[in-house]
């Protein structure tokens, strides 16, 4: 494999000296890039651009033909694992995700099996090593999953939902049953996982997009103890080097310290938090990943520049934090007003970083 030229992104997560903060966006590969849109239609459909390794490995480096980012992530989607269980994922334009078998009884969980990376997601390996070797070291590249209970949430309920209630009536109603579905979600999961740091990934995310919708007792029990059996399950070196893990759950912001306790690196922040209150809760346990309102990209270039300057003064001097949106980029966003984000992380986050550390400059 090609030497890393640009590890900013790996160092802050491990909470080492950087330059300056390191960057990248959720959903950095989306619709709001012509390019993108131009690429998805020539694949004729979203799964269809998924399941197209060279495809996939177009998109994924779009974002970086555009912008300095200090990181790539795989171009995939989170329900790449339920979709490999048979379950029959289709996407609806302007309805989300579908799937035509659900799994809402004890038959149909028993019938599961945990699918072969390079077997049925085999098509995601070879994106990954497609991409890893286009990338030559410029950046790391990220791997990532959705986490046990926001798989099942959607396996469960057939597809999007708002009011949880085939999902949360098996939790309450049938408990012994949800867990018997989420193990069999995480073992697929570390399985995936794993396989994706073989194939090259050199980063690890875990997108738990549900778990803020739960209590406090049962995002414990049904969300974050599946995440800590994946953590713990993770191959966490390779190459070398460590592999880093982020855990982000969306609305998750009252459980920080309960998830820094998971052994993760690296911990994802909604917007709806306070940087600077994350970084004293944690203390130095982890890296902290965050956590700027995707909305604030429709303002004007200054306003971005101001934000940042928010953020960044709220975290403070120091290692360990990486910047990002506090969830995916919207599609509507001019493509102008990312790029002024991104400059901005840059430039002003230089004064945070001492130059006397033993940081060496990422090219």
């Amino acid at each position: 494999m090609a030497e890393l030229h640009n590890d900013r992104f790996l160092r802050a997560l491990m909470r080492q000296p950087v330059d300056v903060t390191p960057v990248w966006m959720m959903r950095q590969a989306g619709r709001y890039l012509p390019e993108y849109r131009a690429t998805r239609a020539q694949a004729g459909d979203f799964m269809s651009l998924c399941k197209n390794p060279e495809l996939a490995c177009e998109v994924t480096l779009q974002p970086l033909e555009r912008y300095p980012l200090d990181a790539a992530i795989l171009f995939s989607d989170i329900l790449t694992i339920p979709d490999a269980m048979g379950l029959g994922l289709s996407f609806e334009a302007g309805e989300g995700p579908r799937f035509a078998h659900p799994v809402r009884d004890a038959a149909a969980v028993r019938a599961l099996g945990v699918p072969d990376p390079e077997g049925e997601l085999r098509y995601v390996m070879d994106a990954v090593r497609t991409i890893r070797g286009a990338l030559a070291g410029k950046v790391p590249l990220i791997g990532f999953s959705g986490s046990p209970w926001t798989l099942a949430t959607y396996m469960v309920e057939g597809g999007s939902t708002k009011e949880y209630a085939h999902v949360k009536g098996m939790l309450y109603g049938e408990p012994g049953l949800m867990h018997q579905l989420l193990a069999t979600v995480a073992d697929s999961v570390t399985t995936y996982l794993n396989a994706q740091v073989a194939a090259g990934a050199q980063a690890l995310m875990i997108f738990d997009t549900w778990g803020g919708v739960l209590t406090p007792r049962d995002y414990k029990a049904f969300s974050l103890d599946y995440m800590q059996r994946i953590v713990d399950g993770l191959t966490r070196e390779a190459e070398g080097r460590k592999v880093p893990v982020i855990l982000f759950t969306k609305g998750g912001g009252a459980w920080l310290e309960a998830m820094a306790d998971t052994g993760c690196d690296g911990l994802g922040v909604d917007w709806t938090v306070n940087l600077g209150d994350a970084r004293a809760r944690v203390g130095d346990r982890v890296a902290l990943q965050g956590n700027m309102d995707p909305s604030v990209l429709y303002a004007p270039p200054e306003r971005i520049r101001k934000e940042v300057a928010t953020i960044l003064e709220s975290f403070g001097p120091g290692n360990g934090h990486v910047f990002n949106l506090g969830h995916g980029i919207h599609q509507h966003v001019d493509p102008a007003h990312a790029g002024a984000f991104i400059d901005a992380v840059h430039e002003l986050s230089a004064p945070y970083h001492d130059p006397g550390d033993d940081a060496e400059p990422a090219l």
